[in-house]
């Protein structure tokens, strides 16, 4: 079992104490991947964030990797939030650790302690939004725009 200090250095666990990461845990599943592992298929319905401990996972899209995630990274956040299905598969690069929380244990941590859930989401929407200004710089820095006049 982690201990919650561990957790503590992570974005997603940014702002959460010792004790209110250990009412958490019990909410969460830990997974293991193989290198190669589809651990998310694309066009899927995913019902849970995870989270890597360890190893790193690919996001793959018509056979293109667009993004990779290690260590302290969380993914399948879009799908427990929107509630859509998967635009993209996720496969393990390498051996990969992981503890999940379903969207039902999301629930469950609303009702039992809406502080904790509200900084989990918090937190959750600070990692999407640096995602996404990545994701601009980069298509920003690649893609010829029409100039602004």
């Amino acid at each position: 079992m982690i201990e919650p200090t561990a957790l503590q250095r992570y974005s997603l666990f940014g702002g959460l104490l010792k004790e209110q990461i250990g009412k958490i845990l019990p909410f969460m599943e830990y997974e293991s991947y193989a290198p190669g592992e589809c651990i998310i298929a694309e066009g899927v319905c995913n019902d849970r964030i995870r989270f890597i401990l360890e190893g790193r996972v690919a996001v793959v899209k018509g056979g293109l990797i667009l993004y990779e995630f290690g260590e302290g990274d969380e993914f399948g956040e879009m799908e427990v939030l929107d509630i859509m299905p998967s635009v993209a598969a996720i496969n393990a690069m390498l051996p990969t650790t992981a503890i999940s929380i379903s969207n039902k244990a999301l629930h469950q941590i609303y009702k039992a302690d809406i502080s904790i859930f509200s900084m989990l989401i918090m937190n959750l929407a600070r990692d999407l939004s640096r995602r996404l200004r990545k994701m601009d710089e980069k298509v920003a820095s690649e893609s010829p725009f029409l100039e602004w006049s």
